[in-house]
């Protein structure tokens, strides 16, 4: 049936992204003012969403829209719409980029006014506290390109050359797959262990530190000999302490264990997987079940019977690399190896065994990490072999 006009319209602007847009009036320099929103998922949610906005503009009136309006009235405008919908560790951070390095730098600049110049200073500003790591300085800029954009769809005038800007470059991060020998030396002081399936588990099966965190005894399925890694453990952020109330977006999906503790969904739905378990998890994790102290929450590794901190799991890390005396070393400096480092060791070792990169994304949970540069080397020895294996069916040999 067709709206009423006025009342809006909801379309799908890409696969899984279905948008609402209704006209609320006229802009201050009188042109159309059109409120855009994205990000749903079905159709069904995107017309939810425009009717409780059309419930709300009637209730409240069409927010006040006004040449003059800066960064900074803007920003706090935009956390309070943002953390609706943001994951908790995104809010954190973006909140953390407005308050440190957007508005400090161009807090008094009206939107209508922004310009290139104002745009690079805030990245300056970013690499300046940053200690000029890029890293830094593009989340910052992603974030105020976010909110910018975010400024449009609500009906303010932000000049199109703010967004012309070219990015800060991604650095090159120097977290690579722990090298084979260091690998089986940290197998083997872990085999001596109680908790030496938590160690296989980031080794072998890829999983990440909060998955492992979240691992509960219900997710193992010892019959069929698989994982299903469907949750993660995470800290969320108090909104009134006293109360027991959490800052979390609408309709986040979290459980609650104890204090701030909580199961959460991973980030994308490639994150929520199940995995095979090779036999020798499957042996430590049965023998482990039998040690393992108890927790009122079934958690496969926990601290003290209470979820285990992020902390305590690093130490134990650590603990590792130094019985094992690993670390990475490089020219005449050396780390620890960072145990996020686990999964790359999972994912090189796949691509080694010729493994299909599109199985490999299936037990990761994760695309990008097969097609990283750190794993290059791997995939372009991988293309040679596949290439030599057709020149030998066609008979071809190096002229002389």
């Amino acid at each position: 049936m067709a709206r009423s006009k006025g009342t809006g319209s909801v379309f799908e602007k890409e696969p899984g992204n279905w948008c609402y847009q209704i006209d609320v009036g006229f802009t201050a320099s009188g042109g159309r003012r059109r409120v855009t929103k994205t990000r749903f998922a079905t159709r069904k949610a995107a017309e939810a969403g425009l009717a409780k906005a059309n419930r709300e503009y009637a209730a409240k009136g069409v927010p006040e829209i006004t040449a003059k309006m800066t960064v900074r009235r803007w920003s706090e405008e935009w956390l309070k719409q943002y953390v609706r919908h943001a994951r908790p560790d995104s809010y954190t951070t973006a909140a953390s980029a407005v308050k440190c390095h957007i508005v400090p730098a161009i807090g008094k600049v009206q939107l209508a006014n922004l310009t290139p110049a104002h745009v690079r200073a805030v990245q300056d500003a970013a690499l300046r506290d940053g200690a000029n790591s890029t890293s830094t300085a593009l989340r910052v800029h992603a974030n105020l390109i976010t909110m910018l954009n975010a400024a449009r769809a609500e009906g303010h005038t932000v000049p199109q050359n703010a967004f012309s800007v070219r990015r800060p470059p991604r650095a090159e991060s120097d977290r690579d797959a722990i090298p084979l020998p260091d690998a089986l030396a940290l197998l083997e002081v872990a085999s001596k262990r109680p908790d030496a399936a938590r160690w296989v588990a980031a080794l072998l099966e890829g999983m990440r530190p909060a998955e492992c965190r979240g691992l509960t005894w219900a997710a193992i399925d010892f019959d069929k000999k698989t994982i299903d890694v469907s949750w993660q453990l995470k800290r969320l952020p108090y909104l009134d302490k006293k109360a027991g109330t959490f800052r979390v977006p609408d309709a986040y999906e979290a459980k609650q264990l104890k204090g701030a503790a909580h199961l959460v969904r991973p980030k994308t739905s490639k994150g929520k997987r199940v995995v095979p378990m090779v036999p020798w998890l499957v042996a430590a994790l049965m023998k482990w079940r039998e040690d393992a102290p108890k927790n009122e929450h079934g958690l496969v590794w926990a601290e003290e019977g209470r979820p285990m901190r992020a902390v305590v799991d690093r130490a134990a890390w650590v603990a590792l690399n130094d019985e094992a005396q690993v670390a990475r070393v490089e020219d005449d400096e050396g780390r620890r190896y960072d145990l996020y480092e686990a999964r790359h060791t999972t994912a090189t070792l796949l691509l080694e065994a010729g493994i299909d990169p599109h199985v490999i994304t299936a037990i990761l949970g994760h695309s990008s990490i097969v097609v990283s540069r750190g794993y290059q080397h791997v995939s372009q020895e991988m293309s040679r072999k596949a290439l030599e294996t057709v020149a030998e069916r066609l008979q071809l040999t190096a002229p002389e």
